[in-house]
């Protein structure tokens, strides 16, 4: 697996249930727009304000609607097991193999042995051979990293199922780190703006939450850069770079919403389920100004 992923996000009601109508349209979209596939459920999808059946449910609206479920990866992480497991199994009963993992992230300061135990346990009681784990790396929310001496026991240990990891720690040593140590390890970027260093190095590619907006300019690198078209790859990452680092000086998830709503005239696009709260317009008018002043827009479709 490599290539252009977004982190989608999750659009809800005004009783804070998923719009799945949204959701299924804005995943349509960015398939459209440029993604090679879907991360579903992950930080930037307000993932851990959602019960396990509200995110599987959102899983069934999106392959009711004939999204592929080979173009997906599954955020399952939970600090329980048996939540964890549901999700899983959910997730290969409705055809996604490819599976997005936390550790379980209340508990700090564990041992390398601890989450061995926790990914192992969940492997092992899951028991299906079309699993394809990868580990989310995302420190300064977790407070759980997934070390290298992690990841070295898991892939000894279950080969055929450990695939890769997700690395948001921001820290592009660190993602090299990874790529230079595991050969054939498939290592994204959460970070788009590392996005040609992740590739010029052996990396997989990007599960971008920035990529709610600007996916096509990261599948402009990405081609440009398979292509061997090394200057069209640096020109395109100038748009990605920027845009990235504007969305990042705001709560981000917040500030993806709010983009998206004003691009749609559509209010209902900027709710988000508490703690997150929605930005104000003084601040948005501020984010819509810097994006402006960048030369980005974000242009709505009808998918």
């Amino acid at each position: 697996m490599n290539g252009i992923y977004s982190a989608v996000i999750t659009p809800c009601d005004s009783h804070g249930a998923i719009d799945t109508d949204r959701y299924v349209r804005h995943a349509n979209w960015l398939l459209a727009n440029g993604c090679h596939g879907l991360g579903v459920f992950g930080t930037t999808s307000e993932t851990n304000c959602y019960s396990v059946g509200e995110r599987q449910n959102a899983l069934a609206a999106y392959i009711e609607a004939g999204l592929d479920p080979s173009s997906m990866i599954l955020g399952i992480g939970c600090c329980s097991r048996a939540d964890t497991v549901a999700l899983a199994t959910h997730g290969l009963a409705s055809g996604v193999t490819k599976m997005l993992m936390l550790p379980p992230f209340f508990y700090k300061n564990n041992s390398d042995e601890g989450l061995i135990r926790a990914y192992s346990e969940v492997i092992e009681a899951v028991d299906d051979e079309r699993l394809e784990l990868y580990f989310y790396h995302f420190p300064q929310v977790s407070q759980v990293p997934v070390t290298k001496g992690v990841i070295a026991a898991l892939l000894e240990r279950y080969p055929n199922t450990v695939k890769g990891l997700k690395d948001s720690s921001g820290d592009w040593e660190h993602t090299r780190d990874l790529i230079e140590s595991f050969p054939g390890f498939e290592v994204f970027s959460g970070a788009d703006d590392h996005l040609l260093d992740n590739l010029r190095t052996g990396g997989a590619g990007t599960i971008s939450a920035a990529g709610n907006l600007n996916c096509a300019a990261n599948r402009k690198v990405f081609d440009a850069f398979m292509d061997g078209r090394e200057d069209a790859a640096e020109a395109a990452m100038v748009a990605v770079a920027a845009v990235r680092r504007i969305v990042s000086g705001y709560p981000l998830v917040p500030a993806i919403k709010r983009v998206i709503a004003d691009a749609y005239d559509d209010s209902e696009w900027a709710r988000l389920r508490p703690p997150l709260v929605e930005l104000d317009d003084d601040t948005a008018s501020r984010l819509a100004g810097e994006l402006a002043a960048a030369g980005f827009r974000f242009e709505p479709g009808d998918a």
